[in-house]
């Protein structure tokens, strides 16, 4: 065998190599995207009222649960608000609930979902790095059933079903 095809075989070889380590990272990427997506999920309601207003109702619960509106409105299908900010868990640091909430209607055209996902804005240093926050989804909290059942008691109509996204 002469040095060209030597040379050629190794370098044959070791494209074959990466190739195979790229689909195993790629493996491995997609493992993590699913589980940070699977943490993010919303949480989802159907209501048996139109999309605005149900968007009303969305609003008028975030605004009685303390929320104070960013932006979105019930032609985008969209909500966002905050909650006020609070003293977090260290001295100097600072927290705040975010609310995002889709909105879209049924299949059948009979009704509304209502998907809503809240993070959690911590601040851990607000004297000395102001605006430097971090967002983590809240997945655990009663806050979820007490917007359904506060969206629910506005339309007049509870929820017709529960779905995770």
């Amino acid at each position: 065998m002469n040095v060209n095809a030597k040379l050629f075989f190794i370098l044959t070889f070791m494209v074959a190599l990466a190739l195979v380590g790229c689909e195993s990272v790629s493996d491995a990427t997609n493992a993590v995207r699913e589980r940070i997506v699977g943490r993010d999920e919303a949480k989802m309601r159907v209501y048996a009222a139109p999309p605005r207003a149900t968007y009303d109702a969305v609003r008028a619960a975030a605004a009685d649960m303390g929320y104070r509106f960013v932006r979105g409105g019930p032609a985008q299908g969209e909500f966002e608000a905050v909650s006020g900010v609070r003293a977090g868990e260290t001295h100097g640091s600072a927290r705040q609930i975010s609310m995002k909430v889709k909105l879209k209607a049924t299949l059948d055209g009979q009704g509304t979902e209502v998907a809503v996902r809240l993070g959690e804005i911590i601040e851990s240093d607000s004297s000395n790095r102001a605006g430097q926050a971090t967002e983590a989804p809240l997945r655990d909290t009663p806050q979820y059933e007490v917007f359904f059942q506060r969206v629910g008691r506005v339309l007049g109509v509870p929820a017709q079903t529960e779905h995770a996204r």
